[in-house]
């Protein structure tokens, strides 16, 4: 088989950080092929291993705060994966977070990041609904000693479990 302009070669492209894997035959596209996402990966992530204990609602919350940043860009990010790993914005992803090396290792055999996969599958896609009220913050006040300094310039949008939202 010559290299030289055989239009029988199946070239293969990736495009880079959107997960999409694409076949060519010569310059003439045969299929298209959607990779594992891992945007949707550390979405799940960072919900699991912001509030597993929360439950489905609580991870859903997570995941809907994420996507608010998304859709506002700028400083959060442009990516859900810009945004979770953004530097001290979701505890989880501090290395010294105990938390940490529990997201890390976390696989489909635990029941509760099988759920996170689904909901961040859901909110990658656009579908899953904004419980949060639009937040793009949210705390746990009963873990922490005091007050954080920018609550007081939000405006609370919702009570879930543990944590409140604001926007």
């Amino acid at each position: 088989m010559s290299l030289k302009r055989d239009h029988n070669i199946i070239g293969i492209m990736l495009v880079a950080g959107v997960g999409m894997l694409a076949f060519y035959r010569g310059a003439k596209k045969v299929e298209q092929v959607i990779l594992p996402n891992n945007q949707v990966d550390t979405m799940a992530r960072t919900a699991w291993g912001e509030a597993r204990g929360e439950g489905a609602t609580g991870m859903q919350a997570v995941l809907n705060v994420i996507m608010n940043r998304v859709k506002k860009g700028g400083w959060w990010g442009a990516t859900p994966a810009e945004v979770c790993k953004k530097k001290s914005q979701f505890s989880c992803w501090n290395a010294s977070d105990p938390n940490y090396a529990k997201l890390l290792a976390v696989n489909d055999n635990d029941e509760s990041f099988r759920s996170a996969k689904m909901l961040a599958e859901s909110a990658y896609a656009g579908t899953l609904p904004d419980i949060t009220g639009g937040a793009t913050n949210y705390v746990n006040l009963s873990a922490l000693k005091s007050v954080p300094s920018w609550v007081k310039n939000m405006t609370k949008t919702a009570q879930i479990g543990n944590h409140t939202f604001y926007v």
